[in-house]
């Protein structure tokens, strides 16, 4: 009977955890609401486990983390082009987000996993000048 019990226990903690989770999508845009060639939203606040879908709305789009920009310790990411990805983020802290293709058009966008602020070093590599102020433009809106 506590057997029963605490496996009954166990698996609505699980489960309850499990709920909690949530699903972003994301849409990958020639044309938005921001300008051409963009991600919207642009950013996404999103609890550590959220689940984050990348629609490639629009053809000719990819969605990968971009090195460096990144929290330490987390995994990076890349989807192919024309295909939907998921990538669900357990570690907190800022993600950069880019369609490799259309990258110096400044198609990026922000994940903020968490109490997230921005690195004094997040821009320390190289990043093309529209990306930078598409970035600015998101961080300033945490």
């Amino acid at each position: 009977m506590i057997r029963t019990l605490i496996s009954a226990l166990a698996m609505t903690a699980l489960l309850s955890g499990a709920a909690s989770a949530e699903t972003h999508e994301v849409h990958m845009l020639n044309k938005g609401e921001k300008g051409v060639m963009v991600f919207e939203p642009a950013l996404v606040k999103a609890a550590p486990g959220d689940t984050i879908r990348f629609i490639p709305t629009d053809k000719g789009h990819n969605a990968e983390s971009i090195d460096g920009m990144i929290p330490d310790g987390a995994e990076g990411f890349t989807g192919k082009v024309n295909r939907e990805v998921e990538v669900t983020l357990d570690t907190e802290g800022l993600y950069a987000v880019r369609c490799k293709p259309h990258y110096a058009m400044g198609m990026v966008m922000v994940i903020a996993v968490g109490d997230a602020t921005t690195p004094d070093n997040f821009f320390e590599g190289r990043v093309p000048k529209k990306a930078k102020e598409r970035f600015e433009e998101e961080l300033g809106a945490l």
